[in-house]
């Protein structure tokens, strides 16, 4: 729990939080139902949310199979499928080793655009293969076999190296365009004067591989000193990312310092400045740079000051939320709510406030059936819908 936050203010927003729900019972003299209903505060439509998935206590990544299966990511290790409304018994066998540690764990799965095809999934987690000790970031994919129960054929498409035992800033999402490509994103793993900056080395980078895990040959440091993979470079701990709907672009969010969080339009080769520009500062209140913009740096899209610990992120586009159609939903780890960007021309206008006190945001996703769903740390995974 402690992404963009510090361990003395999270033991202070408990203490406080659970202070101020003792208060409210008392006075309110009313037992608290165990999915409170949340409004947002939009002017039209109001939308309350339903909790569908409890057992899961940090569920990361959500996808869904083209029968509308949900697939769930557990950061403790486990792979779960959610089907005809329920959760199965057991998790998903024959996942790979994962190594739990700080934020490191099982992180983030999607289904191939082409499952129905292929049958490939992807997962990227905190892997301790490798020479030296701890872990790092890798991408994976592999098949379900018949009965859904384990996973078959793996294949590692990507592994950062070195590894290190530092717990903190492994990223990661996955997310592909409509070209046979696959992104993901790897945090600095803690190393911020070392990692982002330098393209001859992992973390603080976003990459992009073919779907099979070859190197595209556009990709912008091919041929050039740099690793191949790498897409764009200079970030901190990506948590979010996702294609707009109308431009194809990616767009991504990541953890600031204290203040700072980003979102970023990531285009290629191009370098989004951490650690030489922010607008955070160090955990202890003490400046690590005076540059908020530097020549060859991108500006991020937007930011937050103070820092949300922003998450999981996606564009709405399904016609179940008109009021939010075409803008961009992210979740707060720090506050527990969501943020509703309001998207125009390109980018973000302004920012609303919606369904306040849910618990930490881990991930927020638009499934198959044009519901939101979004994901909890001990709260369970909920989906939204219009009040009536």
């Amino acid at each position: 729990m402690n992404e963009n936050i510090s361990d003395y203010e999270v033991i202070m927003y408990k203490y406080l939080s659970m202070l101020l729900a003792v208060v409210l019972i008392t006075a309110c003299n009313a037992n608290t139902e165990p999915d409170k209903e949340a409004e947002s505060a939009d002017a039209g439509q109001e939308y309350t949310m339903e909790t569908i998935i409890t057992e899961i206590d940090v569920p990361w990544g959500l996808d869904w199979l083209p029968d509308g299966d949900m697939l769930v990511t557990a950061r403790s290790g486990d792979l779960w499928l959610y089907s005809d409304g329920s959760l199965a018994e057991e998790p998903v066998a024959g996942v790979p080793e994962v190594w739990s540690n700080g934020q490191g764990g099982l992180l983030d799965v999607k289904a191939h655009p082409n499952y129905e095809q292929n049958g490939w999934i992807y997962l990227t987690y905190s892997s301790p293969e490798g020479s030296e000790p701890g872990a790092n970031t890798a991408l994976m994919r592999a098949k379900l076999n018949e009965d859904r129960t384990s996973l078959v054929n793996q294949e590692i498409l990507y592994k950062a190296e070195p590894n290190t035992e530092r717990g903190q800033h492994f990223g990661s999402r996955i997310v592909f365009d409509n070209n046979g490509h696959v992104f993901f994103g790897i945090g600095d793993r803690g190393a911020r004067d070392v990692n982002p900056q330098d393209i001859t080395r992992d973390a603080g980078k976003i990459y992009r591989l073919n779907d099979d895990g070859s190197i595209p040959q556009d990709n912008p440091f091919v041929g050039k000193e740099g690793k191949d993979a790498i897409f764009a470079y200079g970030v901190r701990n990506p948590q979010g990312m996702a294609l707009h709907p109308e431009t194809g672009e990616l767009w991504e969010n990541e953890h600031g310092p204290r203040g700072g969080d980003e979102v970023n339009i990531i285009k290629p080769g191009n370098n989004y400045g951490w650690p030489e520009i922010s607008f955070g500062i160090n955990y202890n209140g003490t400046s690590f740079t005076d540059d908020t913009a530097k020549a060859g740096m991108e500006q991020p899209e937007w930011y937050w000051d103070p820092s949300i610990a922003p998450s999981g992120m996606t564009f709405v586009t399904s016609e179940r939320y008109p009021d939010w159609q075409g803008d961009l939903l992210v979740g707060s780890l720090k506050f527990s709510y969501l943020v509703l960007c309001t998207v125009e021309d390109g980018g973000i206008t302004e920012e609303e406030i919606l369904f306040e006190e849910i618990g930490r945001v881990r991930n927020i996703e638009q499934g198959p059936d044009g519901y939101l769903y979004v994901a909890t740390e001990g709260n369970g995974i909920k989906r939204i819908i219009a009040e009536q």
